[in-house]
């Protein structure tokens, strides 16, 4: 006979949804890796146009575009992975250029001029994930990782 739970050994599941994809580094790949993620977050119950789908979509957009632009390497894919980890959802973009790192969460940046068309991005990136930051990618590469806390 198993003995009654106690408070102390109850545990709520934790449910471990992960997706990887891989897409060439080119303006198409980035465009693709946003559509892609938000069919994903829709099959997992996320719908297209609530406010997560959407902050999804422009993350994966916006980090997307920064591998396509700032980490090409001639030849070399960049990499979404999604992963949702109970209410969190993960957005992880690797590329394999490494030595080109945008500057760590709450660094000051530098003062850009009204109608400068780049260097805001990772403001975005700030701006709209909960957490984020850049890792070593291994072998080679970094891999950018924004992170959303679900709504209840």
């Amino acid at each position: 006979m198993t003995p009654p739970e106690t408070p102390a050994t109850r545990q709520t599941p934790l449910t471990v949804r992960v997706f990887t994809q891989r897409f060439s580094s080119t303006p198409l790949g980035a465009r693709l890796a946003r559509r892609l993620v938000l069919h994903q977050l829709d099959a997992w119950g996320l719908p297209h146009g609530t406010e997560t789908s959407d902050t999804a979509a422009l993350l994966v957009a916006e980090l997307g575009a920064n591998a396509v632009t700032h980490g090409r390497v001639p030849g070399r894919d960049f990499e979404v992975t999604l992963k949702l980890l109970g209410r969190t959802l993960r957005i992880e973009v690797s590329d394999t250029r490494g030595e080109l790192r945008p500057p760590p969460p709450g660094t000051r940046r530098p003062t850009l001029p009204p109608l400068a068309e780049t260097g805001r991005g990772m403001l975005l990136v700030e701006a709209l994930a909960d957490r984020w930051d850049v890792l070593d990618r291994v072998p080679l590469g970094k891999t950018v990782v924004a992170e959303l806390d679900l709504p209840r």
